[in-house]
């Protein structure tokens, strides 16, 4: 038991800044606590009621409020005793008990974190370390649903360290632990701005991973942190005294650089001892711009300036966009102090925005974190900041539960982090299921994805992940297995790139079908042709087609007709070649002529008179559309439009057959018949839908055809019309049609 007047002073300590209401609450906690822990010790020899009462002083130098300073005192509760835990939310509150829960389950990530953290910080697997690392920070926030679980974690890290570093056994701490404080903790503890708790963590963890080092740079300082901390609020005074003789109002703040910070600068510019100029630095935070420079003139007069080393960010901001002017003075004992002069609005970006120190230090300047995570932290920040800084006078018990409400309603859970069975960290969108974690791992992986293990116990592929579970894929052996198209409905998968995986696999598989199903087609032609020998890239080419792939994959889709393959084929024979090219391209027989049916064609042959003509069936002309003649052998003239493609090979190769026409004076009742081209949703009403449009437009129709692939109608119309000009018309109405996609004359 501790002594009455210990237990007084203790409680003095961790009641402060508590009304008497709430400063009796942490105090019966306290003594419940000595009670219940009595002289049990944790596994690093440090009794628990020391380690409780440490935690709960760190919890109350952060002013925080008396349920996250009752849960500091309670962390060992639930291992040591179970039963008597199970009573706490009646005795302590709900809140309480939650928070310690919070922290419980953060201690789970020591195993993941120690094995990642023990690798060599160098060689090719370093920036894979460094993005896992970081990865582990942004998982402790996020599974800290309350942000004071954090707090509370800290101090726990904070209080084991300093009982080791008083009791020297420095032999006794794993590197993992000291990695781990070094890189994941104290990070956090500088992103929420807590730097006497940053510093402190970073000094301890460096102590027993370097110790060498540590005792090096101790000793080059040549001074004890109290002595150099007096320096700092002689400093503080003095130029608070100067600026307010000169009537200016300032902020004036600093601190003793701390030796792992030393070591880290001297580390990473290689630089001497001799040459680092801020081991004591001072900021002085001011209304604008102009006081800037007046409060640099002040400092230049106080001290001797080292002008080599001034910086002035103000007129030439960083390119991240910092600002602040920099100087370096002598002092009066002969040593090196800094200076940064800055105004509100600049202290605050750097703070709190995209010059944060925390992001250009840790991430090297990258935007490794997300825009919106940063925002959080921004917040949580301010709201750690404003809460140290309300009013003395203002009620605390307003106070804390103003700042209760406003951190437990930030939260970091638009992400979830979980693990892989080698403990790697697998960060997602929060909501995601196991076939969105397998992609992420690696899309061979989702693609075979047939089961999922959470926590080692089976569960549904649609089953949503919480932040800090392990996960395991079961997956079917074959390369080839895919995925389901059940994974594309709701609530299988949230992640675009997740849908965007499983789309591509689909689009892959249906690619890869068509072309098969293309080069069947095209072989079977050949074979019908007895043209087995003909050169394949050549006739793509002759189709219009880059490489034989795209011929097969049109043929699959039905973007192009047997028939005009034929044709080709067909094209390079001596006889009937004409006839042959200019056969009908549809996979049908119009039920009309291809003669113009009245007196005249209309059509006039320049230089000739008394020639037979006829409307070529493949493009069908019709007034007042360019056209072409092509003098066949026993067939006349044929006409085609001069952008036919049979018309443009027939021309390659006989170009001394092609002769000039126009249309003529023809009979006002003469009609032509054209070809029109639907594509188009299938759905019933469609054909109805269509023709009343013909009908409308006075437009005959004397020719369908219709066939419907993969829910896709296509169909074909064979019209009369007296000139283009109204059949135009009637295909700007037809694509307004619901469910039309293209219309095209062919």
């Amino acid at each position: 038991m501790v002594s009455p007047i210990t237990f007084i002073n203790v409680a003095d300590k961790i009641t402060a800044g508590l009304s008497p209401e709430h400063g009796r609450q942490v105090a019966d906690a306290y003594e419940f606590a000595v009670k219940i822990y009595d002289d049990k010790k944790l596994d690093s020899g440090q009794g628990m009621i020391d380690f409780a009462r440490t935690v709960c002083i760190i919890l109350t130098t952060l002013n925080t409020d008396p349920e996250t300073r009752i849960a500091g005192l309670l962390i060992p509760l639930p291992e040591i005793n179970p039963a008597e835990w199970e009573k706490m939310e009646s005795r302590f509150g709900a809140e309480v008990v939650g928070l310690v829960d919070n922290v419980r389950q953060l201690f789970r990530l020591k195993d993941v974190s120690g094995g990642l953290l023990s690798q060599q910080a160098g060689g090719k697997n370093a920036a894979h370390r460094k993005e896992q690392t970081e990865t582990l920070r942004k998982m402790l926030l996020a599974m800290a649903s309350d942000m004071r679980v954090v707090l509370i974690r800290l101090a726990a890290r904070v209080a084991g360290l300093r009982y080791i570093a008083e009791t020297k056994k420095h032999n006794e701490i794993s590197e993992g632990y000291a990695r781990e404080t070094l890189e994941l903790y104290a990070p956090l503890a500088n992103r929420l701005g807590i730097w006497q708790m940053k510093w402190e963590l970073e000094d301890l963890s460096f102590r027993f991973l370097e110790p060498d080092a540590y005792k090096s740079i101790a000793k080059m300082l040549e001074e004890k942190r109290v002595e150099r901390e007096e320096f700092i609020e002689q400093a503080i005074r003095r130029v608070r005294d100067e600026l307010s003789a000169a009537d200016i109002r300032a902020e004036i703040s600093g601190r003793p650089k701390h030796i792992y910070s030393i070591w880290s600068k001297m580390h990473g510019k290689s630089l001497n001892f001799e040459q680092m100029h801020d081991v004591r630095a001072l900021r002085i935070i001011v209304s604008d711009i102009k006081t800037c420079f007046a409060v640099l003139d002040i400092i230049h007069r106080m001290w001797t300036p080292i002008l080599e080393e001034f910086d002035d960010y103000i007129s030439r901001p960083k390119p991240n966009g910092y600002q602040s002017l920099h100087t370096i003075v002598i002092a009066e004992d002969g040593l090196a102090l800094e200076v940064q002069i800055r105004t509100e609005a600049m202290h605050n970006f750097a703070e709190y925005g995209m010059a944060s120190h925390w992001r250009y230090k840790e991430s090297g300047g990258s935007d490794f974190t997300a825009q919106q995570y940063d925002e959080k932290i921004s917040w949580l920040r301010q709201l750690l900041s404003w809460k140290a800084d309300a009013p003395e006078d203002a009620p605390q018990d307003n106070v804390h539960s103003d700042w209760v409400r406003k951190i437990k309603a930030t939260t970091l859970d638009d992400r979830i982090y979980v693990l892989t069975p080698q403990a790697r960290v697998i960060d997602l969108p929060k909501g995601s299921t196991p076939i969105d974690f397998a992609y992420q791992v690696h899309t061979s992986v989702g693609n075979r994805c047939r089961g999922a293990r959470v926590d080692g116990a089976m569960v549904p592929l649609n089953t949503p992940l919480k932040s800090g579970q392990t996960v395991e894929i079961i997956t079917a052996k074959g390369l080839d297995a895919g995925p389901s198209r059940d994974w594309l409905t709701p609530g299988f998968a949230v992640s675009a790139r997740t849908h965007s995986k499983i789309r591509a696999w689909f689009n892959a598989i249906e690619h890869e079908e068509n072309i098969s199903g293309g080069r069947s087609v095209v072989d079977r032609i050949l074979q019908r042709e007895g043209k087995t020998s003909v050169n394949m890239e050549e006739l793509a080419r002759k189709l219009g087609f880059a490489k034989m792939e795209e011929l097969f994959l049109a043929v699959g889709k039905d973007k192009i007709n047997t028939r005009t393959i034929e044709q080709v084929l067909h094209a390079e024979e001596a006889a009937g070649r004409e006839a042959k090219a200019e056969e009908a391209v549809l996979p049908r027989k119009s039920r009309a002529s291809s003669i113009v049916r009245g007196a005249k064609s209309g059509v006039l042959v320049v230089g000739a008179e008394g020639l037979l003509t006829q409307m070529a069936k493949c493009c069908k002309p019709a007034p007042p559309d360019p056209i072409a003649g092509f003098v066949t052998r026993g067939k006349g003239v044929s006409i085609h439009r001069p952008d036919c493609k049979n018309f443009l090979e027939m021309k390659r190769q006989s170009p001394e057959r092609v002769i000039q026409t126009d249309w003529g004076t023809s009979d006002p009742d003469t009609v032509y018949p054209v070809d029109v081209f639907v594509l188009a949703g299938d759905r019933q009403g469609l054909l109805r839908d269509i023709s009343d449009i013909f009908m409308r437009e006075k437009l005959n129709v004397i020719g369908v055809s219709s066939q419907s692939v993969k829910g896709h109608a296509r169909m074909s119309f064979t019209v009369e019309v007296f000139s283009t000009a109204g059949l135009n018309k009637a295909i700007q109405m037809i694509r307004e049609v619901p469910g039309v996609m293209n219309v095209k004359r062919r």
